[in-house]
């Protein structure tokens, strides 16, 4: 499988500002937001044209008890600049 067919998965925890780097937040405490929701995270990759797909149901691995649901997305960027990305329009629509 080549390596431009895997879709990047965005959860929800990445953008969390609650969350420390440690639990799985990804962004810089600036871009993250209280509480993300796959939604959000949805709708911001769509805004920048990343064709979003909602999983429900999923979770983040560290927190397996925390079903928030996860985004996947076709890019071929690299996944900290996709992150960083929908974090500035996650925080720019709130």
């Amino acid at each position: 499988m080549p390596k431009g067919d895997r879709p990047i998965i965005l959860y929800p925890a990445y953008f969390d500002v609650g969350r420390s780097r440690q639990q799985g937040r990804r962004v810089a405490k600036r871009w993250a937001v209280e509480m993300p929701t796959t939604q959000e995270v949805a709708s911001a990759a769509k805004a920048l044209g990343l064709e979003p797909q909602v999983e429900d149901g999923k979770a983040f691995p560290s927190t397996p008890w925390r079903k928030e649901g996860r985004v996947l997305v076709r890019a071929d960027y690299y996944k900290t600049s996709i992150v960083q990305k929908v974090a500035k329009r996650i925080k720019e629509s709130r």
